[in-house]
Parts: C-alpha cells; sequence; structure tokens
C-alpha cells in the first residue's frame, strides 16, 4: 500500500490501525477531482487563519464613541474602523460555507460504495489527508476565536449602531457589504464558542440524515478509523520518527481531537460510550503525555464541545480523566 503502513500488535479489535502519511500523501487519478475542489478551498485556509491572527479589533475606537455619545467625529471614527473588520468577518463566515461543501464532498468520497471507509482511507490517503487539513484548520480557527472577544465586540457594536440609524451616509455603504440577512447569520455563527467546528458538526449529521441508504456506521466508522491511525502515530516513537516536521505531531492531536468531537456528534451514542469505536482513554492519555501548553486547548474542546461527555454512559475514568 504504499505509504500506508498496517499498525500490528494493538489490542482493539474493533478498531483498524493504519499509519497514514500526513506529510506526503499526493492524490491518485481517482482522487484528482476530488482533491482539486477541496484544494482550491483549502489553499484559502492559511490566510483566514492569518488574518484571524492578527485581527485587533476596534475596543478603543468603539470605547470612545459610547463613552461620548454626542461628539459626531468619534462616531464617524469608530464606525470607520468598524466597517473594515464586519468585512473581514464576513469572509470568515463566507469561508465556513465553502469549507462545509469540502467535507461533504470528501465524505461522499470516503464513504461511498462499493468500498468500506477503512478500505477508502487505505486507497484515498490524499483525501484523508484533506479531511485531516480540515479539521486542523477547524480547531485552529476556533482557538484563536475563543481568545479574541474583540469579534464578537466589534459586531455588537456595529448591528447597535445599523439599528440605531445614526450615520446614514455611512450605513448605506455597509448595508450593501452586509445585509440584515446576512448580518442574522453570522451573528449565530459567531455566538458559538466554536464557530468552525460547529459548521463542520452540522455538516456531517446532515449528510447522515441526508443519505439514508448510506448506513450511519460508514460515516461514524471512516472518523473512528481517522481518530485510531492519530492516536497509534503519536503513540508508537517508530512512526512519530517517521515524521519530519515537529509540527506534524501538533497536527496529529488537532484531526484526533476533531474527529472525535464529529464522532460524538453523529453517532447516536457518541464517543464516550463502552461500545464507542474510539479508544477515549487511550486518545485522552496520549494528549496529556504531551507538553500542556499544546494540548490544554485541545481536552477543552473535548470537555465542553463533545455532546455525550456527561451522559450516564460514559465511565468515571473518562470523566476523571478529563477533570
Amino acid at each position: 500500500m504504499g505509504n500506508l503502513i498496517k499498525v500490528l500488535g494493538k489490542d482493539l479489535e474493533n478498531c483498524p490501525h493504519f499509519f497514514l502519511d500526513f506529510e506526503n500523501a499526493q492524490p491518485t487519478e481517482a482522487e484528482t477531482a476530488v482533491w482539486n475542489q477541496v484544494n482550491a478551498v483549502l489553499e484559502e485556509a492559511q490566510t483566514i487563519l492569518a488574518e484571524l491572527q492578527s485581527y485587533t479589533g476596534a475596543g478603543q475606537e468603539i470605547r470612545e464613541a459610547i463613552q461620548n455619545p454626542g461628539d459626531l467625529r468619534l462616531q464617524e471614527r469608530a464606525w470607520s474602523a468598524v466597517c473594515p473588520l464586519v468585512a473581514k468577518l464576513k469572509r470568515f463566515y463566507e469561508f465556513s460555507l465553502r469549507l462545509e461543501n469540502a467535507l461533504r464532498s470528501l465524505l461522499e468520497a470516503l464513504t461511498s460504495p462499493p468500498y468500506a471507509p477503512t478500505q477508502h482511507l487505505e486507497r484515498e490517503q490524499a483525501l484523508a489527508k484533506q479531511f485531516a487539513e480540515i479539521l486542523h484548520f477547524t480547531l485552529s480557527f476556533d482557538e484563536l476565536k475563543m481568545t479574541n472577544p474583540a469579534i464578537q465586540n466589534d459586531f455588537s457594536y456595529y448591528r447597535r449602531t445599523i439599528s440605531r440609524n445614526r450615520i446614514n451616509n455611512l450605513q448605506l455603504d455597509a448595508e450593501s457589504e452586509v445585509n440584515n440577512e446576512m448580518a442574522n447569520r453570522m451573528s449565530l455563527f459567531y455566538a458559538e464558542a466554536t464557530p468552525m467546528l460547529k459548521t463542520l458538526s452540522n455538516a456531517t449529521t446532515k449528510f447522515v440524515s441526508e443519505n439514508k441508504t448510506l448506513p450511519i456506521e460508514d460515516t461514524t466508522d471512516c472518523l473512528s478509523t481517522m481518530a485510531c491511525v492519530c492516536r497509534v502515530m503519536l503513540e508508537t516513537p517508530e512512526y512519530r520518527s517517521r515524521f519530519t516536521n515537529t509540527e506534524t505531531l501538533l497536527f496529529c492531536m488537532r484531526v484526533m481531537v476533531g474527529v472525535i468531537i464529529l464522532y460524538d456528534h453523529v453517532h447516536p451514542v457518541g464517543a464516550f460510550a463502552k461500545t464507542s469505536k474510539i479508544d477515549m482513554k487511550g486518545c485522552i492519555k496520549v494528549l496529556k503525555d504531551q507538553p500542556s501548553t499544546s494540548t490544554e486547548g485541545l481536552l477543552n474542546a473535548l470537555r465542553y464541545t463533545t455532546r455525550h461527555l456527561n451522559d450516564d454512559t460514559t465511565s468515571k475514568q473518562i470523566r476523571a480523566l478529563l477533570q
């Protein structure tokens, strides 16, 4: 299988183990059409992350405008500062829609008959890598968003100003950029603690519900297999040593957590039940064995963005590991 190596000697019979070459996988002829479509979206992902990382907001201008409501100059200054930022937030939101479509294309490719999900991951490593890259981007975006309150502050000020209708000449320009319907959708998006993850979770759930002839296990097995792949690569020194880039370790951790969360949202009983095909104890242990600076955000994602952690079916040991 080329770069795919079976990992032997593991104790979970219900969980296939593979080594996927996340660094070097290239599309085969059969993968090219979907790969090109998804790649066009992923090419923009780093730009989106860089813009979000440098997003400082218009906090000072907004504070001065609020403290001096009668000073038209300060009102216009705040408005002029906020409008380009809202245009940027609109771009982020629109990118989430493109990412949703890319995920759907990958799910269709990686779960379509006649192959089982595990066979798809063996045969189509380049698409599996793209799926991983979407998850990596998603968790990176949401970590940055969660630590930047300026995003919601700026957008709230923008909407309040629009509704008060105080700066009519500038409002018209802004409304053509972000109309009321778009502003409502953006509000729902940014109100989520992890908006990109919520987008992917909803898209995966929708994919399952719309493809009624496709067993839900085909989708969840794709996710659980990817989680196992990442866990084994992280916990096995001989496979870790194959990575030429140290960033690939963080990449694997993010992907593992991302597919766990998706699995937990899509599977009827979730990722934490005893019947789950994901070794949650093993996955959490792998995260805890890494430096806390690189994993605390990922552990928080498991604590706060999963659906079934607090169910009665979750063992006390798993809950204790996430305390």
